[in-house]
C-alpha cells in the first residue's frame, strides 16, 4: 500500500467495532500510536449494523475503517494501513528492517491463525481433558513467544523496540481476554515462572498511553465472556 498525501490524512476517520473486540483494540492502539482522530462507532451484540454490513459485505466483522469514505477490513491489515496512510508520523508501527518486519508477521499469524484459536478453546471446553489440551496449546505458544522476545529483542521494551510495534499490538490487544478467560475458567496463562518477559512486556503494554482505556479490565469482560461461550458453542 503506497501512503497516503497530506491531503488525505485530513480526511474523516471512522471505526466501527465492539469495545470488547481484542481485533478491534488493535485498530484502535494502531491509531492512537499514530495520534490519528477517530470517531468510534460501537457495534452490539443485537445485529450487525447496517454500515458494518455495507462497508464489508464479504465477510460482514469487525473492524472496519473508513477512511475518507473507503472501507478497510480485517485488524492487522488495518493496522498496517495506518501505518502507511500517516507514514510521516512517528512512530512507526511495521519494523524498518525486512528481517525484523517479516519476523513480526510471521508472529502474527501465528497467533490468528492457531493461538487465539487455543485461547478461546479453553473457553468452550466442554470437558476437562479439552480444557487441559487447550491451555497447554496457549501456554506453549506464549512460551514460544517468550523465546522470540529473548532471542531477536531482549533488551527492548518492547517486541517494536522502544514503542508499540506491530507484533505488540497483534498479541497485546488479547491480554484483556487472557485475563477474563483466566478467571472465568480457572487457568494460568501469563506465568512469572514460565514467561516472565512476557509477563513484564505485558504491564508495560497496558500502561501505554496509546493502551491504557482501550483493553478493559477483567471485571469488565465477564459478562461479555458468558456471552462468547454461548454463542461459540452454538457454533460448534
Amino acid at each position: 500500500m503506497a501512503a497516503t498525501g497530506a491531503g488525505e490524512e485530513e480526511e474523516e476517520v471512522k471505526l466501527l467495532g465492539m469495545w470488547s473486540s481484542q481485533f478491534v483494540a488493535r485498530a484502535r492502539v494502531a491509531l492512537n500510536v499514530k495520534g490519528v482522530g477517530y470517531e468510534f462507532l460501537e457495534e452490539t451484540f443485537a445485529g450487525k449494523s447496517e454500515l458494518l454490513l455495507k462497508s464489508n459485505p464479504v465477510y460482514g466483522k469487525m473492524p472496519v475503517l473508513i477512511h475518507g469514505g473507503r472501507p478497510i477490513c480485517e485488524s492487522m491489515i488495518i493496522v498496517q494501513y495506518v501505518d502507511e496512510a500517516w507514514a510521516s508520523r512517528r512512530p512507526s508501527i511495521l519494523p524498518r528492517a525486512p528481517h525484523d518486519r517479516a519476523l513480526a508477521r510471521f508472529w502474527a499469524v501465528f497467533i490468528d491463525d492457531k493461538w487465539i484459536r487455543s485461547l478461546f478453546g479453553i473457553l468452550i471446553a466442554r470437558t476437562d481433558d479439552a480444557k487441559a489440551e487447550a491451555t497447554r496449546q496457549v501456554v506453549a505458544g506464549l512460551q514460544l513467544l517468550e523465546e522470540v522476545y529473548e532471542r531477536e529483542f531482549k533488551g527492548r521494551a518492547f517486541f517494536g523496540g522502544d514503542n508499540i510495534g506491530y507484533l505488540d499490538i497483534a498479541l497485546g490487544c488479547n491480554l484483556g481476554w487472557i485475563g477474563v478467560i483466566s478467571r472465568v475458567c480457572d487457568v494460568e496463562l501469563l506465568d512469572e515462572d514460565k514467561t516472565p518477559q512476557l509477563v513484564g512486556w505485558a504491564e508495560r503494554f497496558r500502561s501505554d498511553d496509546a493502551v491504557r482505556g482501550v483493553i478493559p479490565e477483567t471485571d469488565q469482560f465477564v459478562e461479555v465472556a458468558e456471552v462468547v461461550r454461548v454463542k461459540l458453542r452454538m457454533m460448534m
